[in-house]
């Protein structure tokens, strides 16, 4: 018994194909106390939760953010529409970054470019990100189905009634090791890039 490659490429297609970003005209065009931003993550990214009871975003979130310097303060309590891009950003880098790297990585974008409306905003910089990886999206359901054709000719001469799960289990690993060589490549970039200019001062 193998898994069923037609269904499992179909399911994958259609994941990837619904693989959406928050318009920057979908942020309030006006600035938000903490607890209205919460509600917008929330609303705009329910979609990629795990679980029904997994948060987007919390108030500790928010103020961990801003204590460790990944997040500028609000003004008057009050967050912009730069905030909550960064915050985005934030919510997607969290997952395979540490609190440190993710400071590194923002930092010469939030110092340059946040609340400077003269050159390139944030905004922009928010756009163009997301327009390219949206562009890339044929592009990555074409090497997820390589990896699951190439996972479902593995165990060829395993017992039948264990070669669906050694080739399921060879497939989550093919996706693994991509994760981590990324990750890995991630990880060296961010150490060559300087040292935020806030830690500059402190010494």
């Amino acid at each position: 018994m193998t898994i069923d490659t037609k269904d499992m490429l179909n399911s994958i297609l259609t994941s990837i194909s619904k693989i959406d970003y928050v318009k920057p005209e979908d942020i309030p065009n006006i600035d938000l106390y903490m607890d209205q931003v919460t509600t917008f993550m929330e609303a705009q990214l329910s979609s990629t939760k795990r679980y029904p009871e997994d948060k987007i975003l919390t108030k500790t979130m928010i103020n961990n953010y801003a204590k460790n310097n990944l997040l500028p303060p609000p003004v008057k309590k009050k967050y912009s529409r730069e905030h909550v891009l960064l915050l985005i950003f934030i919510y997607y880098f969290k997952n395979i970054l540490s609190i440190k790297d993710i400071e590194t990585l923002l930092a010469p974008v939030t110092e340059e470019n946040f609340n400077n409306g003269e050159d390139f905003s944030l905004t922009d910089i928010y756009k163009e990100i997301c327009q390219h990886e949206k562009s890339r999206t044929s592009y990555l359901a074409k090497d997820i189905a390589h990896s699951f054709k190439a996972a479902s000719e593995t165990f060829s001469n395993a017992p039948e009634e264990d070669r669906r799960s050694l080739q399921q289990f060879s497939f989550i690993c093919s996706l693994a090791f991509d994760v981590y060589v990324k990750k890995q490549l991630i990880e060296k970039l961010i150490d060559e890039m300087p040292e935020p200019e806030h830690k500059k001062k402190k010494k």
